[in-house]
This record gives structure tokens, sequence and C-alpha cells, in this order.
């Protein structure tokens, strides 16, 4: 009796043009979210705001809500400098689950903050961008600018690594990544280093175009 009905039931369908396929099959499948690594230091870390603030959290919500999801891998270490990032590079991605979309590579600040040779951050930079490029993984290099009282050979020095580096490497450059946060007060915390929730925001707004555009489509 029950298969008599499931029979009627299934012609019944066919005359009316609609194929009894599982529901599994007749939906769309979404597509997979994009894996980001944000690789730094303290900025992209997160330092002095809550967790749900930080960069990483604050790009992959805009991302979302810009119609471009991703997972956006959190792996600034506050303090790293360019050697220590060389360092932790290769097991960073190793221990990633899949090969990364797009790696935001953001290390620099503090070699300035401390003075360190600019040809040595070049180095260390230099062999980041090599090593990405040679697993053909996009990059989209965040710049930093020197401050002005390191002297004017040395903010020379300084600011030509990135787009140096990007025009050898032929990869997406964002010239300065606290673009629209550095010299507002109100947007920078207590130390006058990093950004606080509200700076971290704006940041994210303007690198956004940029990050979107780097993605592979």
């Amino acid at each position: 009796m029950l298969n008599r009905a499931a029979s009627m039931l299934s012609l019944a369908l066919l005359r009316l043009g609609v194929c009894a396929l599982p529901v599994a099959a007749t939906a769309a499948a979404a597509p997979p979210a994009k894996l980001i690594l944000a690789f730094g230091d303290s900025l992209t870390a997160g330092y002095g705001v809550p967790a749900n603030d930080g960069f990483t959290a604050q790009l992959e919500r805009a991302l979302a809500a810009a119609g471009d999801p991703a997972t956006v891998h959190n792996a600034g270490v506050s303090g790293d400098t360019s050697q220590g990032g060389r360092a932790r590079l290769t097991w960073v991605l190793a221990g990633l689950h899949g090969r990364p979309d797009l790696v935001i590579l953001e290390l620099g600040a503090n070699d300035m903050l401390r003075g360190v040779d600019p040809a040595a951050t070049r180095a260390n930079l230099d062999a980041m961008l090599a090593t990405l490029t040679q697993r053909h993984i996009p990059v989209l290099f965040a710049g930093m600018l020197a401050t002005p009282n390191l002297g004017q050979a040395y903010v020379r020095q300084f600011n030509a690594i990135y787009p140096d580096l990007a025009r050898k490497y032929h990869v997406a450059l964002y010239p300065f990544f606290l673009d629209g946060a550095a010299l507002h007060p109100e947007l920078i915390q207590a130390d006058r280093l990093h950004p606080n929730a509200r700076g971290v925001a704006v940041i994210v707004r303007r690198m956004l175009p940029a990050v979107e555009r780097a993605l592979p489509r």
C-alpha cells in the first residue's frame, strides 16, 4: 500500500515537472569562506583592545557585511620584529588548516621604534615575501612609516622598503597600516602608539577595499 502511494506521488510530481530529488542535492552549495592570514605584530594582534574589537575580528565582520566572507586568522605577536616574523612564518603556515587565500603582511613598526638598521628590516621582509611568492600565496603588504625624529636618512631608507619590495615581488601594497588613525589622539590609546577600538574601525574601513582587491576570485 505504501509502495503504491509513493509511486502515485512520484508520478504526480513528474507530471507537474517537479523532480523529487533530495533537499541536499537541490540546495546550492555555499562557497567556502576564504582564509586570510593576518601576520604581524601588536597592530594585527589587537593589543590593548577586547578581542572582539581587534583588527582581525573587525576585518572579518567587515568582509562578511560586504558579502565577501572570510576567516581572518590572527597571527599577530605583540612586540614582534621583522626578524621574529621571519623566524616563525614557515611554522605558522604549516599550522594552518589549509593554504591561505591571502596573507596580510604587517611588520616593521617595532624595528623602526628600536632603530634597527633599515637594511636588516629590508632583508627580513624580503625573505618573507620570497617564501610567500614561492608558495604562490597572494600578499597584501601593509607598510609603515618612520617617525621624523629618527632623522632624514633613516626615514628615507626605512620608508622606501615597502614600495621597493612590493614592486620586486609584484604584490599589492597598502602604504600605511595606520592610515586614518595616526595623528588622531581620539583614535589612539594612551600609549600614543596603538589604535583603540574606534581607531581599528577606521583602519579596517580604509583597508577593506584593498583587501577585497587582493583576494583571488
